[in-house]
């Protein structure tokens, strides 16, 4: 399987209660946080609540 390197790029204020405890549950805590994590189809279910919040990149 393949890992994800997963960026916060915008801010979680205005953001609904599940969009922010899915970015903790992800790791990300502040802008421009990065985490690396199995690619998962739990994991893409979580980046896609947040998808505008953050930016995906693949790393071997």
């Amino acid at each position: 399987m393949g890992r994800l390197k997963v960026t916060q790029t915008r801010s979680e204020i205005g953001g609904t209660s599940t969009q922010r405890n899915t970015l903790r549950t992800l790791g990300l805590k502040r802008l421009r946080d990065t985490v690396v994590k199995e690619d998962r189809p739990e994991i893409r279910g979580m980046i896609r609540t947040v998808a505008h919040l953050v930016a995906v990149e693949e790393v071997d």
